[in-house]
């Protein structure tokens, strides 16, 4: 088993949800870094220092990507980076419950956009597993609302986002695993930096918030990036679109545990929903229930 580690599936799905813990974690670390400074600001620093770690851990990786692998890096870069910035002006003009519920609509739109642009189709139980994600986090987000520009906002960032998954899927097995991680998260971070300059950058004006930076840019970027691209070329859009709706379950777990949010039965009924749609798409179908292993 562990010398098939680069290429077990179960391992990849593994890992996912790993990445969807410390993007979960994070949460509570950003709201408050954001207090203190801009967030699209942050998310500049951020983004360009894990481009800034990556590069100086192996300067070389850019050598083996090739011209198709830069081309598609711009456009995952740019359907990442436009998916942030959408989101965050959409922040602006709509609660942070409606901003979840629709961003995870990607759930959705990943196999529909995977089927309409590659003629990928999708198996019974990964739409059965949609459905039951999509459930889940309209209990964990929705409490009511209107649609506005920030909800129309927060759709474009939800299609943006599936497109990067899509695009990732289809990608990631063609190329070197971290340049392709490091370009698209150095694209990102220069389309943050535009965004920021125009009112004036402003750095994090102390330790804390330059911790939050830290964190987030080397675990909750440089390190779940590279797991993500490698996990995504092991399995499909769909099924990886399923377990990152895992996210906002942890970030729920970690509100409760770091912030001293109450646990709901909204919550715990929602998490539970989207992880037994996370443990659908690992059943193949003819699978019986006594041979899954969990």
């Amino acid at each position: 088993m562990f010398n098939n580690w680069r290429s077990s599936t179960r391992l990849a799905a593994a890992a996912l949800v790993a990445v969807t813990a410390a993007w979960g974690a994070t949460f509570v670390v950003v709201q408050n870094a954001v207090s203190k400074v801009p967030v699209m600001d942050f998310l500049a620093v951020r983004f360009c220092v894990a481009a800034a770690a990556m590069l100086a851990l192996r300067p070389m990786a850019l050598r083996k990507m090739g011209r198709d692998g830069y081309i598609r890096s711009v456009w995952l870069g740019l359907a990442l980076g436009l998916g942030y910035i959408t989101q965050t002006y959409g922040l602006q003009h709509t609660s942070a419950s409606v901003s979840g519920f629709i961003t995870g609509m990607f759930v959705v739109l990943t196999p529909v956009i995977s089927w309409l642009i590659l003629g990928r189709k999708t198996g019974p139980n990964v739409w059965l597993a949609v459905l039951l994600a999509t459930l889940g986090l309209t209990i964990l987000s929705v409490r009511g609302g209107s649609v506005g520009i920030g909800e129309l906002l927060t759709l474009l960032c939800a299609v943006l986002f599936a497109l990067h998954i899509v695009g990732l899927g289809e990608w990631s097995s063609k190329h070197d695993i971290y340049g392709l991680a490091l370009l698209q998260i150095a694209f990102v971070g220069g389309l943050c930096l535009a965004a920021a300059v125009p009112d004036g950058l402003t750095l994090p004006p102390d330790a804390v918030v330059w911790g939050a930076v830290a964190l987030t840019a080397l675990v909750a970027t440089a390190f779940a990036f590279i797991i993500q691209t490698w996990a995504q070329s092991l399995m499909s859009p769909a099924r990886a679109a399923v377990i990152m709706t895992m996210e906002p379950v942890f970030a729920g777990f970690f509100a409760v545990l770091l912030a001293g949010d109450q646990l709901t039965l909204r919550i715990i009924l929602g998490g539970m929903l989207v992880l037994a749609a996370m443990i659908l798409t690992e059943i193949k179908p003819g699978t019986s229930l006594k041979r899954l292993e969990i």
